[in-house]
């Protein structure tokens, strides 16, 4: 076995022909570029790893990317019924870390779900508003909604009530969304 110089400490070659290393984990550095290494280290190597991806913005690549990874293998580990004292408490470990990415995950989808859900009621509003006084909603109408959307709702509601049908296609057909 041999050491190159230009590699990571922790990284044994076996010789140019059989183009195999050997990584002992326990001896990577604590960089973020060995951080998926070390996960799979066993006793404090991994509850160090751990420990750094928690401390992880919840927004950082890494995060997001090793928690999926986590979630893939604790529901592997979870299948297995003769599962090792170290992967119990690995899985024991992280289920705080994948509980607390799923609570954000969740938090997220409520709030676009909120957003959608205001556009969408929005658009119902103008639709309505143009069909209670003009009768429906024909070819002059159906392009200026979209215009009229990038609007706030304190700003299109006197306009849609006050505007003729002229003024409104006039005022909102040339415009850019």
């Amino acid at each position: 076995m041999s050491v190159k110089e230009d590699w990571l400490t922790g990284i044994y070659f076996l010789g140019d022909i059989l183009r195999t290393a050997i990584v002992g984990i326990h001896q990577l550095p604590r960089i973020p570029e060995t951080l998926w290494l070390r996960l799979l280290g066993r006793g404090t190597v991994q509850q160090r790893a751990i420990d750094e991806i928690s401390l992880l913005p919840p927004n950082h690549p890494f995060q997001k990317a090793t928690l999926e990874l986590i979630y893939n293998l604790r529901e592997n580990l979870k299948i297995n019924q003769n599962l090792e004292e170290d992967d119990r408490e690995l899985i024991m470990r992280l289920e705080p870390l994948y509980q607390q990415d799923r609570e954000q995950a969740k938090q997220e989808g409520r709030q676009e779900g909120r957003q959608e859900g205001r556009q969408e009621g929005e658009r119902l509003v103008v639709e309505n508003l143009l069909k209670v006084r003009f009768g429906s909603l024909d070819e002059e109408l159906q392009p200026i909604i979209e215009p009229i959307l990038a609007l706030n709702p304190e700003e299109f509601t006197p306009l849609l009530i006050q505007l003729s049908r002229e003024e409104l296609i006039q005022r909102f057909s040339n415009v850019n969304i």
